[in-house]
């Protein structure tokens, strides 16, 4: 059947899409299975059925047991909702997306930095500014951030530690098997996953490429890594050593619903919308989403209107 006799909501314009900042965080769903009811994503197990709005999520967490129609799927791809596939926990996660928006401005602003040597640089040396606001790193190699950074991070291990009574004997885990760690590193591979997956979808609304990274590289999510540990210091890592605490019988449910809340009101999604901007974008550019631009490339920077015959002059 064609598209156009499938019943429910058509396709909605970028315009009536909630920008990525006024959305919900993620939504964790496990043995379920998904799929949709007009512009609602619709979730089923033994005890009923709910429904979601699509448009108000911006990334789903889909666990061990969750099945997803292909209905689903057009509705999640339709809406930008990245849907992240993770493994026992969200130890391990493979994520799929849809931007937002139909310009490549940034991801043709972020490719520009990150090709460039000086430019990739000072984006990297701008990620740790934010690290550390009070102080001018410009002036810093690599490998001095990398050392101040790594000695920040032990730095809140330690005062997490001593604060929740919680030992620490460093980051600790199994990819493959999740009940291999103890109880602060299970809490802190959870709530990256959280943390990722927020990441993943803010750099796809925004259209950009996951993989382009700056001061991670190499990996197929390399600028969302970079994005999350922004992060880290303020949520992640205090939120998993306050669930260790508490001796939670299932440390993965715990964390997602206090990672959530912290995200909210930490306002992560807004932050990460604004962080994104100010490392990729120059001083006063902007880039509306609702835009659905398309030039011709024509050399040195320059750009020519498409969706014009151009060439009569050569026609004889």
């Amino acid at each position: 059947m064609s598209r156009a006799g499938i019943s429910g909501m058509q396709r909605p314009d970028l315009q009536a899409l909630p920008l990525i900042r006024d959305r919900m965080t993620f939504l964790y769903l496990e043995r379920c299975t998904i799929s949709r009811l007009d512009s609602a994503i619709t979730v089923t197990e033994e005890r009923g059925t709910v429904h979601v709005p699509a448009a108000s999520i911006s990334v789903l967490l889909l666990g061990p047991g969750t099945r997803i129609t292909h209905r689903g799927m057009e509705l999640i791809g339709d809406s930008g909702v990245t849907a992240v596939w993770v493994g026992e926990q969200g130890v391990r996660y493979y994520a799929s997306g849809r931007p937002l928006t139909h310009r490549a401005g940034l991801l043709m602003r972020q490719a520009k930095l990150v090709s460039n040597a000086r430019a990739h640089l000072q984006v990297a040396k701008k990620m740790y500014q934010m690290r550390f606001p009070e102080e001018d790193v410009s002036r810093l190699t690599m490998q001095q951030l990398r050392g101040r950074e790594g000695a920040r991070v032990r730095g809140i291990y330690r005062r997490e530690s001593q604060r929740w009574g919680i030992p620490w004997n460093g980051r600790q885990y199994d990819p493959e098997d999740f009940s291999a760690g103890d109880a602060v590193n299970q809490a802190l591979s959870a709530g990256h996953a959280c943390l990722y997956g927020l990441a993943h979808a803010v750099i796809a609304a925004l259209g950009c490429s996951p993989g382009l990274g700056f001061v991670h590289v190499g990996h197929d999510c390399s600028f969302v890594y970079d994005i999350a540990d922004l992060y880290k210091a303020e949520t992640t890592i205090p939120v998993a050593f306050e669930v260790a605490a508490e001796a939670a019988e299932d440390i993965g449910a715990l964390i997602r619903r206090r990672m959530r809340e912290e995200m909210v009101q930490k306002r992560i999604l807004e932050r990460m919308v604004r962080d994104i901007q100010v490392l990729l974008r120059e001083e006063g550019e902007e880039e509306p989403l609702e835009a659905d631009v398309v030039r011709l490339w024509e050399g040195e920077g320059r750009t020519v209107k498409n969706a014009v015959s151009y060439g009569r002059e050569w026609e004889t």
